[in-house]
C-alpha cells in the first residue's frame, strides 16, 4: 500500500492570491483512496480496511473510496445479485470499520438493492461513530458507447436517484455525487449555491478512454466554477478480462490546483491533503461569484 502526503505553497500555486491569504490557516486532513476492486466482497473489504488504517494513522478525519469500492462484477447482472439493503451485512461491516477507526467514510457507488432486477448506485457517508449520515443515489447513469468498441448501459440494471444531497461534517459541508455526474455541471452548481457545499466528492470508475481524455480537466473545472475543494477517489487498473479503470485519484483546491495525486495511477494506496478553509473563504471573497451570478432563461 502507498500513502502520499500532498502539500502545496498556495502563494506559488495560485500567484493571483495574496500572501496574507495563506497565513493563519484553519485546516483539516483528508484522504482519498485508489484501489482495484474485484468480484469478491471480503477481499475488497480487506483492502478498504488497510487503507482506512493508513488514513487514520496519517491523521485524516475522512477517507473517500471510489465507485464500486465493495464489489466490481464481471458482468452487469453480477452487481444486482449481490446488492443489499443499507442495513445488510456489507454496509454494517463498513459502519463498524468507521467506528473502530474513529474516521468518517465516503463510500461512493454501493450496490443498494432496489428490487430483484435493479439496484441503486448509492454514495453512503458514515460518521466516526459508525452511523450512516446521508445517502445519495446516482442521478446520471452511464449509457455510453465508448470510442474503441466498449458499450455500457447502466440504466439496464440501475434506478436513477432524484435528489441532490449534501451533508455537514467535520470536513465542512460535503456535496455528494458519483462518477458520470461529473459531466453535468448543474448538480455541482446547485450543491454550491443552493446547499452551501464546500467540498465536492466524486467517487468514480472512469474508463481508460474517457479518463485519458477528460478526467482531470472536468474535475478542475468543477472546482474552479464552484470554488470548492474536489476529492475524486478512483478505481484503477484491470478488474477482470472485460473491465479496466483509468485511476488517477486527485484532490483539488478551490483555485483549481491539484494538491494531492497518487503518482502511479495503477497503484492501490491513499493520498492525504489538507482542506484549508481560510483559502476557500479567501477565494470566494476575492471573486464573489455567488453574488455575481445572473439568472438566464433559455
Amino acid at each position: 500500500m502507498n500513502t502520499y502526503f500532498a502539500s502545496v505553497d498556495f502563494t506559488k500555486a495560485s500567484p493571483q492570491i495574496p500572501i496574507a491569504m495563506a497565513t493563519a490557516k484553519t485546516t483539516v486532513r483528508v484522504a482519498a483512496a485508489q484501489m482495484t476492486s474485484v468480484n469478491d466482497l471480503m477481499a475488497n473489504f480487506a483492502t478498504c480496511s488497510r487503507l482506512v488504517q493508513e488514513a487514520a494513522s496519517a491523521g485524516a478525519k475522512l477517507i473517500c473510496f471510489p465507485e464500486n469500492f465493495s464489489y466490481m462484477g464481471e458482468k452487469s447482472g453480477d452487481s444486482v445479485q449481490i446488492a443489499e439493503a443499507l442495513d445488510g451485512p456489507v454496509m454494517q461491516r463498513y459502519c463498524s470499520l468507521a467506528r473502530d477507526s474513529n474516521i468518517w467514510l465516503s463510500l461512493g457507488g454501493f450496490q443498494e438493492r432496489f428490487d430483484d432486477t435493479h439496484l441503486c448506485n448509492t454514495h453512503v457517508v458514515i460518521d466516526a461513530a459508525g452511523m450512516i449520515q446521508k445517502t445519495y443515489q446516482k442521478m446520471h447513469l452511464f449509457d455510453v458507447d465508448v470510442p474503441g468498441g466498449s458499450s455500457y448501459k447502466e440504466s439496464s440494471f440501475t434506478v436513477p436517484g432524484t435528489k441532490i444531497v449534501s451533508v455537514e461534517s467535520p470536513i465542512g459541508c460535503l456535496g455528494l455525487t458519483v462518477c458520470y455526474d461529473l459531466r453535468f455541471p448543474k448538480i455541482y452548481q446547485q450543491l454550491r449555491f443552493d446547499q452551501n457545499a464546500q467540498v465536492l466528492l466524486v467517487p468514480s470508475a472512469f474508463t481508460t478512454v474517457t479518463g485519458e481524455a477528460h478526467w482531470e480537466i472536468l474535475l478542475r473545472a468543477r472546482a474552479i466554477e464552484t470554488q470548492c475543494y474536489v476529492i475524486a477517489a478512483a478505481q484503477a487498473g484491470k478488474h477482470n478480462e472485460k473491465r479496466e479503470s483509468y485511476g488517477d485519484t486527485l484532490i483539488i483546491d478551490p483555485w483549481g490546483t491539484v494538491i494531492g495525486r497518487l503518482p502511479d495511477r495503477f497503484s492501490t494506496g491513499i493520498v492525504v491533503a489538507e482542506i484549508d478553509f481560510s483559502l476557500l473563504d479567501s477565494v470566494r471573497t476575492k471573486m464573489p461569484i455567488d453574488k455575481q451570478r445572473v439568472s438566464i432563461d433559455l
